[in-house]
């Protein structure tokens, strides 16, 4: 005997409801409304903290063929703040699944609406936008009216404050695999739990920080050089990690960040930011590198972006900044190359899992950062100046 369905629907704030059935958790959510086009990885991306407070449309006709397994997870748990499907499979099939889509989605409390054309909402958020809304079912049901209005009370994302939300409560240290290579401080404003794995497969030791760490906490780990992770939120109200990354710059530390990080670094450089229309979210998304005009597909998920134009070289306090990656669908800044001081970022994610694989090799450039801009410590973990510095070419290596 099958359950009963219950209604739900989702409400726009601009008055547009799709009505469908409830999925995984029942009652009521707010968020904003993105879409990703990925057709696979569903798992990564439910449990990816850059998605934290955001209302996930997926693309994908059916969703959940895979299940769920204890295998996936990009984090401790689900990080959406709710789901919107067109079809769930009705049973998993996959050797690695240890239960159901909708079972996560319920037991994590996550509420989720299916049996709504996607396709429509979609065309709707590219036209209008990314923008609030929320998923209603159950008793949280009520007037048209009522619903829209209550969307249109609820936060929006420009000017969220979020990364704070996700970060972790205390530092955790991840080991190098085989011989150890360097020490990296990873700042945690949304740390996906693939990014550690990446490096210490490098034979890096990866010391994960709370995003309100100290420049000496940082520097007490006697760090080879300091990531920036991704993360949720406007890049605007990031002041906390965006001092830090100006701190890290002036001691000439070698820097890597990704996502959020990108911004951060942007910011930190006298970039602004802003936010995209709807966003870049899916694992099919080109990336032009200039120095090269190698094409890479990648894995993005960001809703704001850094100010600039392709091959833009401009200055900062710490040197020459180049703009060495853009989007050829938009123009969008994709990546940051510090051309005399040891930093480089990218917008979208190496580490991405379920893939693509194409900018995995930027951990490796990293390393070779590391290598050619070696960081003197001294006996109390503080960097002394005057260490050895090589000019950086666009792709973040040595000339």
């Amino acid at each position: 005997m099958t359950s009963p369905t219950i209604d739900a629907v989702l409400v726009l704030e601009d008055g547009r409801i799709f009505r469908g059935e409830a999925f995984g958790a029942v009652g009521e959510t707010l968020g904003e409304a993105v879409f990703t086009t990925g057709m696979t990885g569903y798992q990564e991306t439910l449990t990816d903290p850059s998605y934290h407070r955001q209302i996930v449309v997926q693309t994908a006709p059916q969703i959940g063929n895979t299940g769920w397994n204890g295998e996936d997870d990009e984090s401790t748990g689900i990080q959406v703040a709710g789901y919107a499907v067109r079809d769930p499979s009705r049973r998993p099939s996959n050797w690695r699944a240890t239960g159901s889509l909708e079972d996560a989605l319920r037991t994590q409390g996550v509420v989720g609406i299916s049996g709504i054309d996607t396709r429509a909402v979609v065309r709707h958020l590219r036209e209008r936008g990314a923008m609030r809304a929320g998923v209603f079912s159950g008793t949280s049901l009520g007037s048209d009216e009522m619903l829209v209005e209550r969307v249109r009370q609820s936060p929006g994302m420009e000017g969220a404050d979020l990364y704070g939300a996700v970060t972790t409560a205390t530092p955790y240290v991840r080991e190098a695999v085989g011989d150890k290579k360097f020490t990296v401080a990873a700042l945690d404003v949304g740390i996906k739990f693939n990014t550690p794995r990446m490096m210490t497969e490098r034979g890096i030791e990866v010391h994960v920080l709370p995003a309100d760490t100290s420049f000496e906490q940082l520097l007490a780990v006697n760090p080879d050089g300091v990531f920036v992770s991704n993360g949720p939120g406007d890049p605007a109200t990031a002041d906390v990690p965006v001092e830090l990354t100006r701190q890290v710059l002036e001691r000439r530390i070698p820097l890597f960040g990704i996502c959020f990080g990108n911004q951060i670094l942007g910011r930190a450089l006298g970039r602004g930011t802003y936010k995209l229309r709807y966003g870049h979210r899916g694992i099919n998304i080109p990336v032009v590198e200039h120095a090269t005009g190698r094409v890479a597909i990648t894995s993005q998920n960001h809703g704001f972006a850094v100010e600039g134009s392709a091959g833009e070289r401009f200055d900062t306090p710490f040197g020459t900044g180049v703009v060495s990656h853009t989007c050829p669908n938009d123009g969008c800044v994709e990546g940051l190359t510090g051309l005399d001081f040891p930093a480089f970022s990218v917008q979208y994610h190496p580490e991405a899992a379920a893939g693509p694989h194409d900018a995995a090799d930027l951990f490796d450039r990293f390393c070779q950062l590391m290598t050619d801009n070696p960081v003197t410590h001294g006996p109390a973990g503080i960097e002394e100046p005057g260490g050895r510095h090589r000019l950086l070419d666009q792709n973040g290596g040595a000339v």
